[in-house]
């Protein structure tokens, strides 16, 4: 299974194909568009979630709700487009001029992509944008559907935002109030004092980042492998994580505090129930180990720093003329950490069903569904 996706921030549209998912799989649009709202939403959102009202757009692979079998192409409208024609255009009569961007962001993709590819900014920072994102959301949650038909279930919440983190105790009322929270949080006091933060940071110009944590339930063992580098699951999913825009870091389970202790206080015992199977008594690992899938859920928490465009904007350096003056100023977030948390979400189910679809290949749902259904079975009466 694979995917690509093409087009630019303000360019006419995010295009988007999947090949390999199986035939039979039931996709629903409002599902998808649901998730590409949830992008757009969270507090410190800039003023081009005003303009866009992402939906998708399903042009191959897909007929009656049910996919064929064949690739699945995806298309996502820009809104912003019909400001941007006359700079964006493919076409020969195109103003370079009028949003030409000369002063690279510390940061961004600016000014080293600016010199790997011989162009102007523009270019650049248009594919760089974390617009893009729109079509991986649009392309993961066909695998999250995918994954809830298997009765894996995907969800996650905001840890901290810049120097506040809530208090979480990962309780199901805390889960419900993930579900209600602008902040993707499940403390309503911590909820109050992100306000407070943005707006500080709102007054001075700033931009904030955060921690995100993302959580697999229900993955049976075995998922992954341990014999070759590349087919290990958590080195997969860290890359997957990673190619996000802003994300710097990402853990597994304790992550970094599991240096910090002895072993017995790291590694999770194993126990045994007949008709259950093994089971840890503790998850410190994440639900991974050995690069596999264990039985416990996988948790998994990442790193976004702050976004780069900033109102009160660093020092740079005009590529025209060599002088010192402030970075460019796009029009930006100051927050994006919750709508972040929706493209992890998404990513995660691409990586998670593509290990799936590994193991158990199938080339309808109703094999998938019966050969993951058995390798269940055969893990209790182990």
């Amino acid at each position: 299974m694979r995917y690509l996706t093409a087009g630019e921030s303000h360019g006419p549209r995010l295009t988007g194909i999947v090949e390999g998912l199986p035939a039979g799989l039931t996709i629903s649009k409002p599902e998808i568009d649901q998730a590409l709202q949830e992008r757009q939403k969270g507090p410190g959102r800039g003023g081009r979630m005003k303009i866009e009202q992402d939906q998708v757009l399903i042009t191959a692979g897909v007929r009656g709700e049910l996919t064929t079998g064949a690739p699945v192409a995806l298309e996502v409208i820009n809104r912003d487009w019909a400001n941007w024609e006359k700079v964006m255009t493919p076409e020969k009569e195109v103003d370079w001029e009028s949003k030409k961007v000369i002063a690279p962001r510390p940061g961004h993709a600016d000014l080293t992509g600016s010199l790997k590819y011989h162009t102007e900014i523009r270019n650049v920072l248009e594919r760089a944008s974390a617009r893009e994102t729109a079509m991986r959301v649009a392309v993961g949650n066909i695998t999250r559907q995918l994954l809830k038909n298997l009765g894996i279930q995907i969800r996650g919440h905001v840890v901290a935002v810049g120097a506040v983190k809530p208090q979480w105790g990962n309780t199901n009322q805390e889960w419900d109030r993930v579900a209600v929270s602008e902040w993707k949080v499940g403390d309503q006091e911590g909820e109050k004092r992100l306000f407070d933060q943005l707006e500080e940071a709102k007054r001075s110009g700033e931009s904030l980042g955060g921690i995100l944590e993302i959580q697999v339930l229900n993955l049976p063992a075995g998922l992954g492998s341990y014999v070759q580098w590349d087919r290990k699951l958590d080195g997969r999913l860290a890359q997957a994580v990673l190619s996000v825009q802003a994300m710097k870091g990402v853990a597994f389970g304790l992550g970094f505090e599991a240096a910090q202790r002895f072993g017995s206080e790291v590694h999770d015992p194993i126990t045994y129930n007949a008709g259950e199977g093994y089971r840890r008594i503790s998850n410190n690992a994440g639900g991974i180990e050995g690069g596999m899938t264990n039985g416990e859920p996988v948790v998994l928490q990442a790193a976004m720093k702050p976004i780069p465009t900033l109102y009160h904007p660093l020092q740079t350096i005009n590529l025209e003329t060599k002088e010192e003056v402030k970075a460019s100023i796009e029009r930006s977030d100051v927050c994006a950490v919750p709508a972040a948390l929706v493209v992890l979400e998404n990513v995660v189910a691409w990586e998670i069903a593509q290990a799936v679809l590994e193991k158990f290949p199938g080339d309808t749902m109703q094999e998938l569904k019966r050969v993951v259904d058995d390798y269940r079975e055969y893990l209790k009466s182990q």
